[in-house]
Order: structure tokens, then C-alpha cells, then sequence
């Protein structure tokens, strides 16, 4: 995710539009990052007998089951977000209630920050399960070449 630390910290600065927009872009990372996970986890069962054998049993099953958690902490927060979203159209009504940018804002800080961490940990995620199957990858093909 794109978003520039001055940024979530001058949120109370930001104007409706300026809301609608980050908002708008979390949910598409977040969907973005589900479609990511999809392929993460066809990457994984294509590689399900190398993963359990050998020496890469353990990483692998801490690996997989940090995936899960990922999964099933992530449409929560697409929901959130979404209805993050839908609630700008509330504020933006002529009925002023006192203090309902205010609690929007601190609302919309909050999620930024919940976002900002879901990004920051699929990314390890990521890169742990990248460097794994291309190690086996390369053990399968030093294989290969001498058979």
C-alpha cells in the first residue's frame, strides 16, 4: 500500500474527497492482496510433496498456517473498509451532528493503521514463502541435473 506517513498523519487536515480516496484505495489493495493469497495458496499445492518432505516441514507448516490466519483475517478488514466507505456517504449529508468528521477521521486513522500492518505482514509472508519454494525449486532441479 502506497500511502505516505505525513499523510495518515495529517488525516484531520484531509477533506471528504481526500477520505473517499484513501479509503477507496485500501479496498482495492485488500482485494488486490486477496487475489494474491489465491495464488499463493495455488503455489502452495502445487508444491505440497516437496513442502512435507525433507527439512522444510517445519517452515513450511509455520508458513501455511501464518497464510490461513492472513485469509481469514482479511475479509473482515475489506468489509470494514467498505463500510468505512459507505459511512462517508453519511457524513456528507446536510444534517450536521457535532463531532461526526471528528469521529470519522479518528475511525479512518485507525483503519489506515490496521491496513498499513495487514500490507506490512503479507509481505514478509510473501517473501518467506517466495524464498521457500524457490529453494526447493533449485534443490529439484540440482536433482535433476545429476540423475
Amino acid at each position: 500500500m502506497n500511502v505516505n506517513p505525513t499523510h495518515i498523519k495529517y488525516i484531520e487536515w484531509r477533506n471528504p474527497d481526500g477520505l473517499h480516496e484513501d479509503t477507496s484505495g485500501c479496498i482495492s489493495q485488500l482485494e488486490f492482496i486477496n487475489d494474491e493469497l489465491d495464488f499463493l495458496n495455488q503455489l502452495i499445492k502445487e508444491h505440497t510433496i516437496q513442502l512435507i518432505s525433507g527439512e522444510t516441514f517445519e517452515e513450511s507448516k509455520a508458513i501455511v498456517g501464518t497464510l490461513i490466519a492472513q485469509q481469514k483475517e482479511l475479509q473482515p478488514l475489506i468489509a470494514q473498509a467498505k463500510i468505512h466507505r459507505n459511512k462517508l456517504q453519511i457524513l456528507m449529508d446536510d444534517i450536521d451532528v457535532p463531532n461526526e468528521l471528528k469521529d470519522y477521521k479518528a475511525e479512518h486513522y485507525d483503519l489506515m493503521f490496521k491496513v498499513i500492518g495487514y500490507n506490512a505482514r503479507f509481505k514478509k509472508l510473501k517473501k518467506k514463502i517466495f524464498k521457500l519454494i524457490s529453494a526447493i525449486m533449485k534443490s529439484n532441479k540440482q536433482k535433476r541435473l545429476l540423475n
